[in-house]
């Protein structure tokens, strides 16, 4: 198998070396998630709990920031490299994701 992504079918990727730093990060947005559960369970005061979304999302915002990162240093570079039909989808993918990004 190549190490670079063939939709899906890949041997690693380029947050592989990172991935227990990102599996932690999203264990604590998914602990800070509940903690919001919670709030609206124990009816917390509304700027509070908005507060503690913006938190969340920034969290969410900085490991896709850093996906993203890994991607275009991992992903993209090789098929660049490579040249020809991947080169531009993986341009065109990751021109696709950062579009999402900035929407959401």
């Amino acid at each position: 198998m190549s190490d670079v992504d063939n939709g899906g079918d890949t041997e690693t990727h380029g947050y592989s070396a990172q991935k227990e730093n990102y599996a932690k990060r999203l264990r604590r947005i998914e602990g800070q998630v509940r903690g919001i559960a919670k709030m609206i369970d124990e009816d917390k005061y509304c700027i509070d709990v908005l507060t503690q979304i913006s938190a969340v999302n920034s969290a969410l915002q900085s490991v896709a920031l850093g996906l993203l990162d890994e991607h275009l240093g991992h992903c993209v570079s090789h098929a660049v490299a490579a040249g020809g039909d991947e080169a531009d989808a993986k341009l065109a993918e990751a021109s696709a994701a950062i579009a999402r990004l900035v929407r959401s």
